[in-house]
């Protein structure tokens, strides 16, 4: 097997996706953009035994601040994904090949060990990712929650028609009162959105890392994402009344994020920015416009919102690999120590890494 460390100027990145199915969350750009954000190191491994390839991207981040001031240690390093799902991703030969997975897997770990990376973090794709059981039979996933796609495949009509008569109601509603939705350029409304969005983390007590989404990321965003970026409003009484940016790769849009504007929330526009949405995305001859879930994966009201626009249901999981036993066990004694609590009770926690957990 040939085994490839890529940074996302490498030309190989792009030329390897070229050759598998793949969603915005796996393009270099994004993860540039993402690091950039998180203030870590944007990488892929390509894994090719002949016509069989496995791409895994990630971000690389140090674990210097885990480790007590004055511990003599070689630097260690875990990895993580980025906002959204990237996942591990296969080419059709890779999946069709019995075996090659599971090799390459323990090829892709043992890569990351040689780089001192003691653990990885990886968000699974929800379509992409979603046989990755059967395939990958030799790693056992967290299943984590569930996510909402629209089927595009579906006529206009069996669309509507799974459509929740609440939201079907409220967006006949919207309509009466005159809203008008539509795709607009999101570099000339990009202080519109973000105000919107600051107001609606605001509204719904968002935790700090929501506010990382500001200005200066949409606007890096529209730049480094061009065509592949969309923000649909919706217009009411001579304002945006709600807004959301919109991906599209491979055939699959994603919903990322968006909000409403607090003097009309309880009129939900966003019922019908979602609406026009999903015929958009249609029209243009997407396979699926992808929701998401809830907050942290639950089934939340957010979650209940989603579920509302399709009957079409799937797996949210997450990968999380320890590549190195000894130097995780050694980050998990120092975060104890730093708690002030037993390391049995980190590695109980459900938080992964265990030691980055704030139990």
């Amino acid at each position: 097997m040939e085994v490839k460390i890529l940074d996302v100027y490498n030309p190989l990145w792009s030329e390897t996706l070229q050759k598998i199915k793949h969603d915005i969350y796996h393009l270099p750009t994004y993860f540039l953009l993402e690091a950039n954000r998180t203030k870590t190191i944007p990488e892929a491994i390509t894994i090719q035994d002949g016509d069989k390839i496995l791409f895994a991207p990630y971000l690389l981040r140090s674990c210097d601040e885990i480790i007590n001031q004055g511990v003599s240690e070689s630097e260690i390093y875990d990895t993580f994904s980025p906002n959204g799902y990237t996942g591990i991703l296969l080419n059709e030969a890779a999946i069709n090949t019995p075996g090659f997975a599971n090799l390459a897997m323990s090829e892709l770990k043992r890569t990351l060990s040689d780089k001192g990376v003691c653990s990885a973090f990886f968000r699974l794709h929800p379509i992409l990712n979603e046989n990755f059981g059967e395939i990958f039979t030799a790693e056992t996933a967290t299943i984590n929650g569930e996510t909402v796609s629209v089927d595009l495949r579906l006529t206009e009509s069996q669309i509507w028609a799974a459509t929740r008569s609440g939201h079907k109601s409220t967006i006949n509603k919207c309509k009466r009162l005159g809203m008008t939705p539509r795709m607009v350029p999101a570099s000339e409304y990009l202080d519109e959105f973000t105000e919107i969005y600051l107001e609606t983390m605001e509204r719904v007590g968002a935790t700090k890392g929501f506010y990382s989404f500001d200005y200066e990321y949409y606007n890096e965003m529209q730049k480094i994402l061009g065509d592949k970026l969309f923000l649909c409003i919706v217009d009411y009484e001579n304002e945006v009344a709600c807004a959301g940016l919109y991906t599209e790769v491979c055939g699959i849009v994603q919903s990322t994020l968006g909000g409403t504007r607090n003097n009309v929330v309880h009129l939900s526009p966003s019922s019908l920015e979602t609406d026009y949405a999903r015929y958009w995305a249609k029209e243009r001859g997407n396979n699926f416009l992808h929701l998401g879930g809830g907050v942290g994966a639950s089934k939340d009201s957010v979650y209940s919102f989603k579920a509302g626009f399709s009957k079409l249901r799937h797996t949210f999981m997450t990968l999380r690999l320890i590549v190195n036993e000894a130097k995780y066990d050694y980050l998990v004694e120092q975060r104890a120590k730093t708690l002030n609590t037993e390391r049995s009770l980190l590695l109980e926690s459900d938080f992964f890494p265990a030691y980055r957990s704030n139990i």
